[in-house]
């Protein structure tokens, strides 16, 4: 095909167009997962190590978030950056912050359910060792966080991947401006029904390359730290 054959060739030849594109979502789905880390992590330990009313409907909230429509997180974002939304007068819509916040929202269930599932399975196996040794609640924490640091890895790598490969969230708040909000995967929707396949073929090499990258690291990081436990 000779679309693949140009895809491949701007590639290789580092066009300046691509590769922009490429940094700019690099930028927006690692600055929405760490904003979803600083958030989810606390979350989960949370509803991890604490017993409150109300706390069985939030873990089952929060799961059922785990597989929340992209539109529609896109609209709620929309509503709430708009000029007669609540946060318009802060203009963030239709640049990068609003993708970033929308993705940050999309990825914080995922981050937030793994981490409570996997520090909750840890808590039942070290609880009674933590409590005869007084150890405080926010050591507990930060104690049940270090060694299920390789586990939660895994989790951010899964919302990194579920971040980077979205498309409809970030078309709705970024609009998809040439040069300024548009990523990998709205470039792709765009060039693909214009027909420049070269350039959607280029990107969804690079973002294939990108998720199976992600995926081979969870998966030797799990394989080292089995390795290192055994």
């Amino acid at each position: 095909m000779p679309e693949s054959v140009d895809a491949w060739q701007l590639i290789a030849g580092g066009d300046a167009t691509l590769f922009a594109i490429v940094r700019l979502s690099l930028a927006v789905s690692l600055s929405a997962v760490a904003i979803a880390v600083l958030v989810g992590l606390p979350l989960g330990a949370l509803l991890a190590l604490t017993r409150f009313p109300g706390r069985s409907a939030m873990i089952v909230v929060l799961n059922g978030f785990m597989g929340l429509p992209p539109v529609v997180v896109g609209l709620t974002v929309y509503l709430l950056l708009s000029r007669s939304g609540p946060l318009g007068e802060f203009g963030l819509l239709f640049t990068p912050a609003a993708m970033v916040i929308a993705q940050a929202l999309l990825v914080l269930p995922i981050i937030a359910a793994l981490a409570r599932q996997t520090i909750e399975d840890l808590w039942s196996e070290y609880r009674d060792e933590l409590t005869a040794m007084g150890v405080s609640p926010a050591g507990r924490v930060a104690t049940l966080l270090w060694d299920s640091r390789f586990s939660l890895v895994t989790a951010l790598l899964a919302g990194f991947g579920r971040a980077a490969a979205e498309v409809g969230t970030v078309m709705i708040v970024g609009g998809n401006i040439e040069g300024f909000t548009r990523t990998m995967t709205t470039t792709i929707a765009l060039e693909t029904s214009k027909g420049n396949l070269p350039l959607a073929m280029g990107l969804g090499i690079i973002l294939i390359g990108i998720i199976i990258a992600i995926n081979a690291a969870a998966w030797g990081l799990r394989l080292w730290s089995e390795r290192r436990a055994g």
